[in-house]
Parts: C-alpha cells; structure tokens; sequence
C-alpha cells in the first residue's frame, strides 16, 4: 500500500533501536524524511547509516538525551529551526525502572513524569502549531498497554503515561479539525531491549532462567510470541499515512491479544 507520505519529514524519538528505530525505518520505506534522536551517539549514527543506505531518504541523526531542556533545544532546533517543517511526530522514551510501590519518593515520580508525560506534551506544543497552519500533520505516541491494563510493577510507568493518555485525549479533538491526527500506539511485550531488560529483572528476582522468564511470558500471549520491532514500525507508519486521517485520539494496543478485553 502506498501510505501516501512520500516527500514528508518525521522526528522519531528514543530511535536508535527498538520500537523507535522500527518505526523510524517503516517510515523511511514509505519515503519519509527523517531527524532522528537517541542518548547513544554511536548506536544512532549507526541506525541513521543504515536507513540512508536502505532507502535513500535524508537522514538527519541528533544525540541527546530528549527528557531534558537542552536535548529538546537541540533536536527541535534541527527539527524545525531555519524555517524547517515537521509533518510527523512520534514520541519515543525508555520506561523508568519496575519497583514497589514503597521503593519510589517524589523524584523517582518526577523523573517518570519527565521522561513519559511532559517530554511527549513538549514536543507536541512544539510541533502542533506548523501542522496545524499546513493544515496536515500526525502525531503518534509510543506509551505501553499499561494504560489499559495497569502492570502493578511498573507503577511509575502506569502513571506517567496514563497522564500522557489523558492529555491526547483531549488534545486530539482539539486539532483534528485542522487536520492534524494524535493517536497512541499501546506496545505488549515485544523482542527489543526494553522486553530483554524486563526478563532479566524478572529472573533475578524469581530466581529463574531468562529463558524460563519468556516462556512463560509467551504462554500467556495468545499469538504466542513477542512481538517485532518490524510489525510495530508498521502499525505506526500506518496511524501516520494519508489514510489515517478520520483515527483520532485512539489508543491502538499492539500485544498479541495478551490483554483479554471485548472493548
């Protein structure tokens, strides 16, 4: 399918591997320009590499860490700076640590908030206004099914983006009239770093074996597999097409009918 975005220019978030980097790659396939952001220079210069190489597109790669004021400036000044323009947002960060409940003070709450709710908000208010006066736009926001269905060890993470998911809620009515769309992408478990990493504290906690740790993750996801980075770019560049244009505000669960809900 044609996604009808060729020509358009993106700043994907966190974007260097993972979900990131599988959605920045979907929509360079489509022909999307791209400005890319993560923490480790290496890892991004060798992602942005790899992506001109595999469709041609511009690659712009800015490292920084994007949940603090000055790696906002800096990836917003080469996202939209010298009268630059921005038709696609899709905000990206890594989820704050598990724990108790009784583990967390207020800093471990506001570092979430940071990371999850307000760095998204900010990037939004940044790049809404140019959608808005062109009179297209889309913004996706990668949060996690904890927003439909609490993971009581990551509460930290419950809480910042179910504040992410209040705000797109309202907000995405407000700009949709302009055609400008928000939506959510609600990632289960999937076979990045982020699921390694989950695994791993499990196991050291539960005294089992990683292996042990996924595969019984796996039996409890009706597709019976985690998910892939490729399969999540490609749900995401979708929300981001010409043809997406009448989704508004939703919040799309992408966890293998792990969550059991009718609605």
């Amino acid at each position: 399918m044609d996604l009808g975005i060729k020509g358009r220019r993106a700043l994907v978030t966190a974007s260097s591997k993972g979900l990131g980097r599988g959605s920045a790659l979907a929509l360079a396939e489509a022909g999307v320009d791209l400005v890319l952001n993560a923490r480790g220079a290496e890892a991004l210069e060798a992602t942005a590499a790899e992506i001109r190489a595999a469709t041609g597109v511009e690659v712009t790669a800015v490292a920084g860490d994007i949940t603090t004021a000055g790696g906002r400036a800096a990836v917003l000044e080469a996202a939209l700076g010298q009268g630059r323009e921005i038709d696609i947002l899709v905000t990206n960060a890594g989820g704050p640590p598990p724990g108790l409940w009784s583990d967390w003070d207020r800093e471990d709450f506001v570092r979430a908030l940071d990371a999850n709710m307000l760095t998204p908000i900010a990037l939004m208010q940044a790049c809404l206004p140019g959608m808005m006066a062109r009179g297209w736009g889309r913004v996706v926001n990668i949060t996690s099914q904890s927003v439909k269905a609490p993971i009581a060890q990551l509460g930290l993470s419950n809480a910042a983006r179910a504040g992410l998911t209040g705000f797109v809620a309202g907000t995405a009515r407000q700009v949709a009239g302009q055609g400008v769309t928000i939506n959510n992408l609600l990632p289960g478990i999937h076979d990045t770093d982020r699921g390694t990493s989950l695994d791993k504290g499990a196991a050291a906690r539960e005294g089992m074996t990683e292996a042990a740790v996924r595969a019984r993750r796996e039996a409890t996801i009706p597709a019976g597999r985690y998910g892939t980075a490729a399969e999540f770019g490609a749900a995401c560049a979708f929300l981001c097409s010409a043809h997406a244009g009448f989704i508004v505000g939703q919040n799309w669960l992408l966890d293998g009918g792990a969550m059991n809900s009718t609605l």
